[in-house]
């Protein structure tokens, strides 16, 4: 069943590129991009089920989705942490004025952040932890300064009413996501679940479906005009995988 998700993820993915990259996607199948997000999540929850088990794949996914709908909620009615932003209409179903499938969201950061960073840290003596849960809130910055940018500026899934040199988005916007990424990795540490000791096909495919989120939207951003993003965004991720390959590999070396 989950390799049958997968799959799907990777099916709607290669269609959404496609009508992305020669602009076919019409209006009435905006409902495609919330399928998209959702499954994306699901794909990040099967990835630490299979990777720490039921229990923790479970508890820690819905704990991440909770969470994070709650705090954007109080982001949309307070102002909180991130600055002052409204949702737009057409971003799917809503509870508390945030759409569901913000949570679905910030699962797939938080998988992807969190397979890049362990390959990362993995094998490190001293000072893993820290290093796994700064790197990991870096790896979710990263990813949100090309989603933000064009579900802004492009796709207007919601609309800020601070300003800031980034494309209109306020600082206060990435030092939130830095902050929220770093308590859910913090979370992670606390919790220490015991890893599989077996090589896992799914450390691969998330770490996959972080470069095809980059791509996506990288295409969208170049759709929209957003060049700087695309290429800052590109250079960063370049760097993330250069580390993450070579200490896979160094770590395999000293087995």
């Amino acid at each position: 069943m989950t390799t049958i998700i997968y799959r799907f993820f990777i099916f709607w993915y290669i269609c959404g590129v496609i009508l992305l990259s020669f602009d076919l996607l019409p209006p009435w199948l905006e409902w495609a991009n919330s399928v998209f997000l959702i499954t994306a999540g699901l794909i990040a929850a099967i990835y630490f089920y299979q990777i720490y088990g039921l229990k923790f794949g479970l508890g820690y996914s819905l704990l991440i989705m909770v969470v994070s709908i709650y705090v954007e909620h109080l982001g949309v009615a307070y102002d909180f942490l991130f600055g002052s932003y409204d949702y737009n209409e057409n971003f799917g179903l809503k509870i508390f004025d945030t759409p569901i499938t913000i949570g679905f969201a910030w699962l797939l950061i938080i998988g992807c952040s969190h397979e890049i960073a362990r390959g990362i840290t993995q094998g490190m003596k001293k000072y893993r932890a820290f290093t796994f849960l700064f790197s990991g809130s870096l790896l979710a910055v990263t990813m949100d300064l090309i989603l933000d940018p064009v579900s802004y500026k492009v796709k207007a899934y919601w609309i800020w009413q601070d300003t800031g040199v980034y494309y209109g988005i306020p600082l206060s916007n990435f030092v939130g996501w830095f902050v929220l990424a770093a308590l859910f990795h913090l979370l992670f540490i606390l919790w220490s679940p015991k890893r599989s000791e077996r090589t896992h096909i799914w450390m691969n495919r998330m770490a996959l479906v972080f470069g095809l989120i980059i791509i996506m939207f990288s295409i969208l951003a170049l759709s929209g005009g957003l060049i700087g993003a695309v290429i800052l965004v590109l250079f960063l991720t370049t760097i993330w995988y250069t580390l993450y390959f070579w200490r896979k590999k160094r770590y395999a070396e000293s087995r």
